[in-house]
């Protein structure tokens, strides 16, 4: 009875020494799949802006054609109080930036699609392009930083030419 009293419950160091091992294996093996969620997550993000920049582009279109105007090069569209110019029924890119002139015209794009201004920028592209084109990429991000979407104008029977690139967020 007395052996049965003495004897002591819990974990010897040995123990707890190869359980805190295991555990800082499973930390160092898991935890770059953990720290690179910021960039997987700011392409997420373009690839939402970019849906909805499809969207908008889409609805302008169907206010284009209700009106008449889809085959226009340019042409307008009324949306609530704000007037949309566009090429082929779609936003006109040549309108929102310029690239020869480096001129940004956030606000046009603000007239058929909401986006955040703390949170993103309209540019002209690095060079001039043919057709027409704009990026939105981050706040403080250039089209060198490869995380940004591509807007080019729409050709006729076309719509436009939305991409993401997203291989430096």
């Amino acid at each position: 009875m007395k052996n049965q009293m003495n004897k002591q419950k819990g974990f010897t160091l040995i123990e707890l020494i190869i359980v805190i091992v295991i555990l800082g294996i499973l930390a160092v093996t898991a935890a770059p799949r953990f720290i690179d969620l910021q960039s997987d997550a700011r392409a997420k993000t373009l690839e939402g802006v970019k849906a909805a920049l499809q969207g908008a582009s889409q609805l302008v279109f169907a206010k284009a054609a209700i009106g008449g105007t889809q085959n226009a090069d340019p042409g307008t569209v009324t949306i609530g109080t704000n007037t949309v110019t566009t090429v082929f029924g779609y936003p006109d890119a040549a309108v929102i930036a310029d690239a020869a002139t480096d001129v940004l015209r956030a606000a046009e794009v603000a007239k058929f699609l909401d986006l955040s201004s703390g949170d993103f920028v309209v540019n002209p592209p690095s060079a001039a392009t043919t057709p027409a084109s704009f990026i939105i990429s981050f706040t403080g991000q250039t089209q060198a930083d490869s995380c940004y979407i591509s807007y080019a104008n729409a050709a006729s029977g076309t719509s436009p030419a939305i991409t993401v690139v997203g291989t430096g967020c």
